[in-house]
């Protein structure tokens, strides 16, 4: 498609990325280490290291050069691998934690911010291999400091394995036992995607090619200043604006990814273009649904309000590009959006809103603080409650989930950088214990029968 830019689009978008906090939010680089695979895991260790360091040598320095040419904010470079349970199936070892260091090591040498893809994928039962992984995630994640890790527990073909969910829920507890930062970079799934840039649920899916560059493009901040021109309009006005306004960053978020395909010379797979929210005052999905005309994020017509934000930005995303990928929506992590933490703190957004708000956007229950004597039967029922969802409503979801160790409710807890920092949030009295300890797998629903 051709696309004709005239001064006024250019000043515009100058003025998008200097006042509105308009950027790229990360290039991100898959990798297939399929062929790493060894029956001695320091021989496969070898081979991943070395795979991604040859690949990814030229990724930062690239992202960085258009970044300088353009003048447009590229604000992480990451990459993303095959799941390692595929890639370690053949290693004779018990424990992964070894490849969770070599990936830490070699994102490292290569200069980016997350590497992802230490994940396994067991929506309909579990290999040895994906045993392995998940039982080695603690460790992996709390004695590295650039890996992240996902576990795909359902889908709509497959149903929920609750099983993995059951699990999940002892897996995050031993983590955040250890060192809750290490829930922030691990994400459980339903109906995860092969071709997803952001982190924490990054990893390079089977039918990917063997090295493609995908980029995540971001924009709250421009989304809400076009918004408050809207004042009093009717909704049909406002979907407009939020697709005019989605078409203009996603132009942006394209021309960075073919740029980096051709510098690199690695196939363009796709643009994301998520409004994934930062700390930063301005640049916040809470806003852009207060600027609708909600009092405050959580109140009723918040999932209202968020089904057309979503439903627009993809309508305008798919007319600036012919790939549009991952995840695609809009992103609402408590932690990372300051809107949200305001109207948590307000007492106006509880975790049952939270959930009510995933069946109409792009994930799920994001970057959650809750009290640190949180059970891992309590943790297990909520990811279930949300992969219920993305099962019936053929969607991706996922749960981020940080007991926060030594906080209750009302405390707060910092992560640093984009990660932010988020206020313990009150959960459901009454124990789900007996369901969770029920296994098996709750079918797949009967639309998933479309063959």
């Amino acid at each position: 498609m051709s696309y004709l830019i005239n001064s006024s689009e250019i000043l515009q978008t100058i003025e998008m990325i200097d006042q509105q906090h308009l950027d790229v939010r990360t290039v991100t680089m898959g990798i297939s280490l399929l062929d790493c695979a060894d029956r001695d895991i320091n021989v496969c260790c070898q081979r991943v290291y070395d795979k991604i360091c040859t690949l990814a040598d030229k990724l930062v320095d690239t992202g960085c050069a258009i970044e300088r040419e353009f003048g447009i904010p590229i604000v992480n470079k990451r990459i993303s691998v095959s799941p390692i349970s595929l890639v370690a199936a053949a290693c004779e070892a018990e424990d992964y934690v070894p490849l969770a260091m070599t990936l830490d090591s070699a994102a490292k040498a290569v200069g980016v911010n997350f590497i992802g893809g230490f994940s396994a994928l067991c929506h309909k039962g579990f290999t040895k291999s994906d045993l392995k992984l998940i039982h080695s995630i603690p460790r992996a994640l709390t004695e590295t400091d650039l890996v992240c890790s996902s576990v795909n527990v359902a889908s709509t073909k497959a149903g929920i394995n609750m099983d993995a969910v059951a699990l999940m829920g002892r897996i995050i507890r031993q983590t955040a036992d250890i060192d809750p930062m290490g829930c922030a970079k691990l994400v459980v799934f339903a109906n995860a995607v092969e071709d997803n840039p952001f982190m924490a649920g990054a990893f390079h899916g089977v039918g990917e090619p063997e090295c493609v560059i995908n980029v995540g493009v971001s924009g709250p901040g421009v989304v809400a200043h076009a918004l408050k021109a809207c004042k009093g309009q009717p909704f049909d006005v406002v979907a407009e604006t939020v697709k005019k306004t989605a078409f203009k960053i996603t132009r942006m978020g394209q021309l960075v990814a073919q740029e980096a395909s051709r510098r690199l010379d690695v196939p363009f797979g796709v643009v994301d273009l998520s409004l994934a929210p930062t700390p930063a005052i301005g640049d916040s999905v809470a806003e852009i649904l207060e600027i609708m005309g909600l009092e405050k994020c959580g109140g009723h017509g918040t999932t209202a309000a968020l089904a057309l934000l979503n439903d627009a930005v993809k309508k305008g995303g798919v007319m600036a590009s012919s790939h549009v990928g991952g995840l695609s929506g809009a992103f609402i992590p408590v932690s990372e959006d300051a809107g949200m933490i305001s109207a948590v703190e307000a007492g106006a957004l509880s975790i049952d809103k939270l959930e009510a708000m995933t069946c109409v956007c792009s994930v799920g229950l994001d970057m959650i603080a809750v009290p640190g004597d949180t059970g891992a039967d309590v943790i297990s029922a909520i990811i279930a409650d949300e992969a219920a969802i993305g099962m019936v409503n053929t969607k991706t979801t996922a749960v981020r989930l940080i007991p926060a160790k030594g906080k209750t409710v009302g405390d707060r807890i910092d992560f640093g950088g984009l990660l932010g920092s988020a206020p313990v949030m009150p959960l459901r009295s009454g124990s789900p214990a007996e369901f969770v300890a029920r296994g098996g797998r709750i079918p797949a629903p009967l639309h998933s029968l479309k063959n």
